[in-house]
């Protein structure tokens, strides 16, 4: 049984995630973790630490820069669009497939939705193609 109420020293955070001292703080001043609860030598981490720690290191090992790993946290914050979070892409294996949409917009326009990564619910990813539709054939008629 999981205890969520459990806090840990930073000590205790950097075995837990196999990251030293300097490495959690740069990442809690870059955002992508939250700031620890009291301050000073009271100061300390909850199950909420840990597991942004670990989805850090997950998503580092996963080839993300810091860049994108402060997106999807600030999506996470916000709330993605479609209520789930978006997850990172994986990093390219020789030899990976991938499954891709190919959506016909019309001759020789097609859009290529990878839809893991896009976050986009089934009438998300339609909606968004009507739209594109609409856009194109206002384009082809010189509409503004």
């Amino acid at each position: 049984m999981k205890d969520n109420n459990k806090t840990f020293t930073l000590d205790e955070l950097c075995t837990l995630v196999e990251m030293n001292k300097r490495k959690i703080r740069f990442y809690i001043q870059k955002g992508l973790v939250e700031r620890p609860e009291g301050t000073g030598k009271g100061a300390f981490y909850t199950h909420q630490h840990l597991e942004q720690l670990l989805a850090v290191r997950k998503w580092k090992e996963a080839g993300l820069t810091l860049e994108r790993i402060q997106e999807l946290v600030m999506d996470e914050k916000q709330g993605s669009q479609s209520g789930r979070p978006v997850p990172p892409p994986r990093a390219k294996q020789p030899g990976s497939v991938e499954v891709w949409s190919h959506i016909h917009i019309a001759d020789g326009v097609q859009l290529h939705i990878e839809p893991q990564r896009s976050g986009l619910a089934p009438e998300q990813v339609r909606a968004l193609c009507q739209v594109i539709v609409q856009q194109y054939a206002k384009i082809l008629s010189g509409e503004k």
